[in-house]
């Protein structure tokens, strides 16, 4: 055996006796007994491969080989499934699972679903908290119902597309637990407090500031931490604050939340204190109570701004209407019991109009009250140069005649009004850009009275100018101021009458365009502006237009605050008795106008 032999080379043998030879051959079985193991994985020499252990051998270290490939092929397996992560199902795969299993099953996709981020699921887990998300026994598929004949509609949950009809049997409830609504809410919150877009992380914000849910805190601190906006900050920690109010808090949390509140401001975060109050622990009180007090400090401030602001809006509305009476007034002396009724002649100009755009060209809806402006101006106009042509020119320098004629003439409109159109009253809308409100420091200031009050100022901006920079407004003035020197100098008085007559009367058209936004078109709209209107231009000075302006913005806000105190009748009461003490001192308004004629 040339293997076993080269263990003992011939060169290394001590030249002595037998002992050597013994002690060798003993080594070398000890040598062979230690390596028969190896054998098996070693391969021999080919001479050597001809004995039957040597056969035996080589079988049993193939079958070793194999055992062992198998083994490690089956232990690679088993550690790629648990390092390589599972295929990422879609949103539609796992809205399919919602009906399997149990509540807590349920809960898991839920949550899976929050993890997504698709918005498209907030209309779906909320049905799911309210108990109306529906699945199609037949095809799994999650649906919304509602009544359709013998049967229910039914439209998928998540696209909002209409899936047809089924029998009502074919459609079984997904049932809820407490503990899957908390899960949903916790969903509906990651999936709008934690959204990438501000606005919706806002309006999540929001909600759970209505909620007042203390479940909500672990997620509202989660996003009050992420959170980098300043003014979607503030939101999340109101709504964190309200719901500390109503959960077992720490001291220093709680007095943090009713800081948070106080600062708020408002009549809710009133609301809220009052509400929190009788259970707060006795030494919580002294701090809410100290809010509570600084708040409704703050709100009477507000309460004050607010009635400025309604004063300013009324006032308003008074110079549209009365501004025109103003230059009728102060240039021909007429007292035009019908210029109320111009006003409501206006109101259904944009009632018409509005009409003939949803009919024919719905697409230009938002620009109805830009079409109407200038139609309700010359027909208004129109109609009062016809009223001074054919009435009030017969009628100058007798004024109760005057007066009677063109009371009269306002009652023959409001009836033609009433015979062509009805007497309910007609729906006039309201463009987009005048729908809504918005907040200015705590003062809420609709969308439709602050267009009106800046419809007013360019209104009045821009009879100023025609007064003072046009022909027509200085033949106006030296009419207004001196009639006969006006008509020595070559003015033709009459035409200046007819054109003052229509102008005003166009202005008032106008402010029936602005009444329609606010108020009942119907053929006694201008009635309740005719008095008020009067009031104005006596209070202000007669044909004078600054006077109308500071006398219409005076009368507004003096009302809006007695309105409070007194009621709406007696407000105007006290105004009226005012005014009749006022013109006792000054006959002639606030300002007065100069000329000789005038004077006299």
């Amino acid at each position: 055996m040339p293997y076993v032999a080269s263990l003992c080379p011939a060169g290394h043998l001590p030249h002595k006796g037998g002992d050597w030879q013994l002690r060798c051959f003993r080594f070398r079985e000890k040598i062979l007994d230690l390596r028969k193991p190896r054998l098996r994985l070693i391969s021999p020499p080919v001479g050597e491969m001809s004995g039957p252990s040597t056969k035996l051998g080589t079988e049993g270290g193939v079958q070793g080989r194999l055992r062992f490939l198998l083994k490690a092929i089956l232990v690679s397996m088993l550690l790629l499934t648990a390092i390589l992560p599972a295929r990422a199902q879609t949103v539609e795969e796992l809205v399919r699972q919602l009906p399997d299993g149990g509540f807590s099953e349920r809960a898991r996709v839920v949550a899976q679903l929050a993890q997504t981020g698709d918005t498209r699921l907030v209309p779906l887990l909320e049905a799911l908290a309210a108990g109306e998300l529906n699945v199609v026994e037949a095809t799994g598929q999650v649906v919304f119902i509602r009544p359709a004949g013998s049967g229910v509609a039914i439209t998928d949950a998540l696209t909002g597309e209409a899936a047809g009809e089924v029998g009502a049997r074919e459609v079984e409830r997904i049932r809820v637990n407490n503990s899957l609504r908390r899960a949903v809410r916790t969903a509906i919150g990651q999936l709008t407090l934690l959204s990438p877009d501000a606005g919706t992380r806002a309006a999540a914000a929001r909600a759970m500031f209505q909620a007042a849910d203390p479940d909500n805190l672990p997620l509202l601190e989660e996003a009050i931490a992420q959170e980098q906006l300043d003014w979607v900050l503030r939101l999340m920690r109101e709504a964190w604050a309200v719901a500390v109010l109503r959960a077992d808090a720490t001291a220093e949390d709680y007095a943090e939340a009713v800081d948070i509140i106080a600062a708020r401001g408002d009549r809710a975060a009133l609301g809220i204190l009052n509400a929190a109050l009788p259970a707060a622990a006795a030494e919580m009180r002294p701090t809410i109570e100290a809010g509570i007090a600084a708040i409704q400090y703050r709100l009477r401030l507000l309460d004050v701004g607010q009635n400025v602001w309604y004063g300013i809006s009324l006032g308003s509305v008074l110079l549209l209407a009365a501004i025109g009476l103003a230059i009728t007034f102060g240039v021909m002396g007429v007292i035009n019991m019908a210029h109320g009724e111009m006003v409501m002649i206006g109101a259904y100009t944009t009632f018409v109009v509005q009409n003939i755009i949803r009919t024919s060209a719905p697409w230009l809806f938002d620009w109805s009250l830009a079409i109407a402006l200038p139609a309700a101006f010359l027909v208004t106009a129109l109609v009062g140069i016809a009223i001074e042509r054919g009435v009030i020119r017969w009628l100058y320098g007798r004024p109760l005649e005057t007066l009677l004629a063109t009371w009269g003439l306002s009652l023959i409109i409001q009836q033609a009004v009433r015979t062509t159109f009805g007497a309910t009253n007609r729906e006039v809308g309201n463009p987009s850009w005048m729908s809504g409100a918005f907040d200015f420091f705590g003062i809420l200031i609709t969308w439709n009275r602050f267009w009106i009050v800046l419809f007013s100022l360019a209104v009045f901006a821009a009879l100023l100018f025609i007064m003072k920079r046009t022909t027509l407004g200085l033949q106006m003035r030296a009419v207004t101021q001196n009639r006969r020197m006006a008509s020595s100098m070559g003015i033709r008085t009459p035409w200046v009458d007819a054109m003052t007559f229509g102008l005003g009367s166009g202005i008032a058209g106008l402010a029936g365009v602005a009444l329609s936004q606010i108020d009942n078109v119907s053929p006694n709209l201008g009635q309740g502006y005719i008095i008020d209107s009067f009031m104005v231009v006596v209070f202000g000075g007669v044909g004078n237009l600054w006077g109308t302006l500071v006398g219409a913005m005076t009368l507004g806000i003096v009302n809006k605050f007695l309105e409070p105190y007194a009621g709406a009748v007696l407000a105007k009461i006290f105004v009226l008795v005012f005014i009749i003490l006022f013109i006792q001192k000054r006959p002639r308004g606030l300002f007065a106008l100069r000329g000789r004629a005038v004077e006299a």
